[in-house]
This record gives structure tokens, sequence and C-alpha cells, in this order.
């Protein structure tokens, strides 16, 4: 299977720049994962700015 960085990155809302996982998607999600948190995409746009991916964030951004 090939990535499809490219088309991944114009649909990417990440806003921490240096990441070096944008755009290749497989890579971020096991990164977030073994961190015990989520990538950004998940998130609604206001939450994601915070930079705080955890679990808990995700269930306070989406009212779970």
């Amino acid at each position: 299977m090939d990535c499809k960085k490219q088309k991944n990155l114009s649909r990417c809302i990440c806003t921490y720049d240096p990441c070096s996982n944008k755009g290749v998607c497989c890579d971020c999600l096991q990164y977030h994962l073994k961190m015990r948190q989520l990538p950004g995409c998940c998130f609604p746009a206001a939450a994601e700015k915070t930079y705080d991916r955890s679990f808990e964030a995700f269930a306070r951004a989406w009212n779970l």
C-alpha cells in the first residue's frame, strides 16, 4: 500500500508545524496511541489548537 502523503496533507488540520508525521497518518496514529493520545485530526479545531491530545481532552471536546 502506498502512502498518500500529499493527499493527506491537504486534509491534515494539525497546527503543530514541526511535526515529522504530518501527512503520514499511519505513523501519526501509531505515535499518538503509544503516548495514550489521539491525533489532532480527531479534535474540533479549537480543541486541536490546545495541543492536549489526551483521551480526556477528546471526551471533553465532544462532550462525551
